[in-house]
């Protein structure tokens, strides 16, 4: 999954050989963020009665494996996919050394080399705000559904407040910033009713869109960024006090689920309600940081 967009994707090459390390800017992905968006996935499959038991699942730039293990966990036949060889290398070394069967796959979320209308669900998590296509990403993701199946997915959306934490306080100031590189460009941010359009043109009926992001406070996120960076607490014991799960608020991160309509092509699932989604679909340049 390349991008043209100047952000360091490459980054997953460079430290990918330690995903599960606690010292590991990446893990952060893990310590809340793990927990918080399975914890909303399960709920999806037992509102939509699917018994995750046998299900084929596919993890569009599965990383190091942290959802892939998690789904194996409930008993889905599991196939994880990334460009990064480093990355695919840990997930799998990490899969065998927990005892856990998991078919990892050097590959693009753009060109997937698997099998058409395979998969009963796909699930792509911090991925589409690092590619350059994303209506292909979602093209091929769509491709390898079966009709009926589930897309699971979170994103960063493109806003004010997006631009503040993700970039501002993240990225760019010294005292909080999680990592000395570009992981993100809020060019690259997609908003809900963006997001939306892309599912529609590839058949994938939008149900549902929640926000996904910290549930500490702002006082005490800002505390323990500076603890971080001056390396007093791992990258995994922030991600633990984060406390990232389901939030009221889309106005930085969200998360959902879309469905593949049958072969007949009308609607498997329902049509989303995004009037509060698309409240913060705002694309107004954000102010200076």
């Amino acid at each position: 999954m390349t991008n043209d967009n100047h952000i360091d994707n490459e980054i997953y090459d460079r430290l990918g050989d330690t995903w599960w390390g606690e010292d590991n800017p990446l893990n952060v992905l893990q310590g809340s963020f793990t927990p918080g968006r399975l914890g909303y996935f399960r709920g999806v499959l037992e509102r939509t009665g699917r018994d995750p038991a046998g299900l084929r699942a596919l993890d569009v730039g599965c990383g190091g494996g942290f959802l892939a293990e998690e789904f194996a966990k409930l008993g889905c036949q599991v196939v994880g996919v990334d460009p990064s060889r480093v990355s695919i290398a840990t997930a799998q070394r990490h899969a065998t050394l927990s005892g856990l069967k998991i078919e990892y796959v050097v590959a693009s979320g753009e060109c997937l080399p698997l099998e058409t209308a395979f998969f009963d669900l796909a699930y792509c998590c911090d991925v589409l705000e690092h590619v350059a296509d994303v209506d292909l990403v979602i093209r091929e993701s769509a491709r390898v559904l079966k009709p009926g199946g589930l897309y699971l997915f979170d994103t960063i959306n493109r806003t004010a407040v997006s631009h503040l934490f993700a970039i501002s306080l993240l990225q760019k100031w010294r005292l909080t910033r999680v990592i000395d590189t570009d992981l993100h460009n809020w060019d690259m941010f997609i908003t809900p009713s963006e997001l939306g359009a892309h599912l529609r043109r590839h058949r994938l009926n939008l149900d549902e869109v929640v926000g996904l992001g910290p549930r500490a406070s702002m006082a005490s996120l800002l505390r323990y960024y500076v603890q971080q960076r001056r390396g007093r607490i791992t990258f995994g014991e922030l991600s633990r006090r984060m406390n990232v799960g389901q939030v009221d608020r889309t106005d930085i991160s969200y998360m959902g689920y879309a469905t593949k309509a049958n072969a007949t092509g009308t609607d498997s699932g329902t049509a989303a309600d995004l009037s509060t989604a698309t409240a913060t679909d705002t694309t107004s340049a954000p102010a200076p940081s």
